[in-house]
């Protein structure tokens, strides 16, 4: 696979409007696919994605497309950036369009809503066997990506040569990125790191401090190792760019839509008021679900995440939350068996 190969961005959001931009920049066809004929004019014409991210300059080279079927069928590489809820669908929709050898990337983060499957197992279960398959992830705003602030990212596949084509395809001045071979794990990390943002963003929106945000970074951070140690993750990966490092991104920088809604129900407003305000997806409100289907089917306790479900579904309040948190019991900070050397 040559560094020229065409790629096609599915998603014309904020982030694959940013990674659209980022592979553009460094001289590689990119084609970007949208549903919008305005925003897909905009980006064409004016380049810029004016709906999420006015006034940033994209690069004269990225194009735009409406036409789905022209744009999947002209592609070496393909990358999906839909919201969760959107990404069965996508690849059902490309499945059947697919060049033969054409490889599926992912900046998606989330499970599938409603079977909490991991969407690697989506896209293995949709495209088939031998189709390359990788997942792009880490801690990076997509405004920050597009205006080309430093940024590092990591591309995990069970094909080390699939995730090195794509770190190719992404790396540049001020974009490092880096490759792995736990796609498990990296989903969970970019998955998981929604969920706790909301709990960072209510500790803040009530006032409670800086002692209280660590908290429930270090505990959050917890929880998602002991997850990921029950479905068989890797724990360097999450304690790499797809866990800790988006992870602290998520719960502490003001971009994040996930910390932004906590913010807003930690301040009293309603989760409708919170999301309308925000004007995009937030991954979290379904994300928790999913999270908790796959601790409940291990038998995992996940407190910090299961408050968060249950604010979101409106069966607490963030105060009534927090004070259940603060009731629990004193026990070790860590399992013992948690780090124990696996036989």
């Amino acid at each position: 696979m040559t560094t020229n190969a065409p790629v096609t961005v599915l998603g014309s959001g904020s982030w694959g409007t940013a990674l659209a931009a980022q592979m553009a920049r460094q001289g590689h066809p990119t084609l970007l696919w949208g549903r919008d004929p305005a925003q897909v004019e905009a980006i064409n014409q004016r380049h810029e994605n004016p709906r999420y991210l006015p006034g940033v300059a994209l690069p004269e080279a990225l194009t735009a497309s409406t036409d789905f079927a022209s744009a999947v069928g002209g592609a070496s590489m393909l990358l999906v950036v839909t919201p969760s809820h959107a990404f069965t669908e996508t690849l059902r929709r490309l499945a059947p369009l697919r060049p033969a050898g054409c490889g599926v990337a992912w900046a998606t983060k989330g499970f599938e809503p409603g079977t909490g499957r991991f969407l690697h197992e989506v896209a293995g279960e949709l495209l088939g066997p031998g189709v390359p398959l990788a997942v792009i992830t880490g801690p990076s705003f997509a405004k920050e990506v597009a205006q080309g602030l430093p940024t590092a990212v990591t591309v995990h596949s069970d094909d080390a040569d699939f995730a090195q084509a794509w770190a190719d395809r992404l790396h540049g001045p001020g974009f490092r990125a880096y490759t792995g071979t736990d796609m498990l794990g990296a989903e969970l990390g970019g998955a998981m790191k929604n969920v706790l943002a909301v709990a960072t963003g209510v500790a803040d929106g009530m006032g409670l401090g800086l002692n209280a945000r660590a908290g429930l970074i270090t505990r959050g951070m917890n929880e998602m190792l002991r997850l990921g140690a029950a479905l068989g993750a890797r724990p360097e990966t999450l304690m790499g760019l797809a866990g800790v490092g988006d992870l602290v991104l998520t719960c502490t920088g003001d971009l994040s839509r996930n910390r932004r809604l906590g913010l807003a129900l930690g301040k009293g407003q309603t989760i409708a008021e919170a999301v309308a305000a925000i004007g995009q997806v937030v991954e979290s409100v379904q994300t928790a679900d999913e999270v908790m289907r796959q601790a409940d089917a291990h038998g995992i306790d996940l407190p910090i995440s299961r408050q968060v479900q249950r604010v979101l579904h409106g069966e607490i309040t963030p105060v009534e939350g927090l004070k259940e948190l603060l009731a629990r019991e004193q026990k070790p900070e860590y399992p013992d068996e948690l780090f124990r050397p696996r036989a």
